[in-house]
């Protein structure tokens, strides 16, 4: 098994990984400078707006999701309500000037119904917002989180006994599921000074019946195959598509990339994520679903679009609609 790597109070990949390609950096920033092609859409993209009333079932027995923008979803599974990456917030940066959500979230963090657990892949503001964390430690959430992340939610004065901090491959059992902790390929920090000092991962969620896989952020690498041999197959994967360069290939997945590494954790069906809410890169802000679904049936894989709000349920037929070709 592959094990993160530590240098003093630093976490390395287990293979080599760049931020910037070798000789890129010069023409990275002129890229950035200059700005990209249609990064955000013109006009409002279609949300299912949900409210209180959205939630008055309980928790489904199998396994439906809502995809809430981002990287954020609610899951529901074996009778329990998991958000994963939770972030409601209208930016995802410290600095309220950037990173400005360009989709509205489809509910607020007071109308969430009870959420029995969040996982947590890494600290970046993109993925781990404050205020929502805070809500949800009020009402008494579990928090799966990676290898020092735990210090960081204990300084926001979430309990102790609200958290539970994984490594690679480690798993826990609550309220009749299973939760572990997989490797991905990126790198972790919130501030200037404090780059690759928590853990960066992805999670899988297992009931009695259903499992789902959630890459978090990574570039590709060879711990997908390794994945979905431990504990493939995955009736569901979240996998990311957007927010990738030719200048930075190490730490994001691009589309293609995406659709190979569903391939090799064996899953069943993919919701892609990590698109659609904020301007992360240069590229345009529908390529990665569009490029995702004509690689995904280059390989006959089973993808899934659903809008933002819109509820999912894996056990009935769902019919996705190209919803982003109206947007302008």
């Amino acid at each position: 098994m592959i094990a993160p790597k530590k240098t003093g109070k630093k976490y390395e990949n287990w293979v080599p990984t760049a931020m910037i390609a070798d000789g890129k950096m010069t023409s990275e920033l002129w890229k950035w400078v200059k700005g990209g092609d249609r990064e955000k859409p013109a006009e409002e993209i279609p949300v299912v707006k949900l409210d209180k009333g959205s939630f008055k079932e309980p928790p489904a027995a199998g396994l439906t999701i809502r995809w809430l923008g981002h990287s954020t979803a609610l899951v529901e599974i074996g009778g329990r309500r998991i958000l994963v990456d939770p972030v409601l917030d209208q930016y995802a940066s410290p600095v309220h000037i950037t990173t400005k959500r360009f989709s509205s979230a489809p509910v607020r963090q007071e109308d969430l119904p009870h959420i029995d657990a969040v996982v947590l892949s890494h600290d970046h503001y993109d993925h781990l917002e404050k205020n929502t964390v805070l809500h949800l430690a009020n009402t008494g959430t579990l928090f799966f989180v990676t290898s020092g992340v735990g210090a960081l939610l204990k300084d926001w004065d979430v309990r102790p006994d609200q958290i539970r901090e994984l490594s690679w491959w480690e798993r826990s059992e609550a309220q009749g599921l299973t939760f572990i902790c997989v490797p991905a390929r990126h790198f972790s920090g919130r501030g200037l000074f404090n780059r690759n000092e928590t853990l960066w991962a992805g999670w899988i969620v297992r009931s009695k019946t259903k499992s789902m896989y959630y890459s978090g952020d990574t570039g590709y690498a060879d711990h997908f195959a390794m994945i979905g041999e431990t504990y493939g197959p995955f009736d569901l994967t979240l996998i990311k598509v957007g927010a990738y360069g030719d200048s930075w290939p190490d730490i994001h997945v691009n589309p293609e990339q995406a659709i190979k590494a569903h391939t090799e954790v064996k899953g069943t069906v993919l919701l892609p994520v990590h698109w659609a809410t904020f301007p992360l890169a240069l590229h345009p802000w529908d390529e990665p679903v569009i490029r995702a679904i004509k690689a995904a049936k280059q390989n006959n894989v089973r993808i899934i679009t659903p809008k933002i709000g819109e509820l999912v349920d894996m056990d009935q037929p769902f019919a996705s609609q190209a919803w982003w070709e109206g947007v302008k």
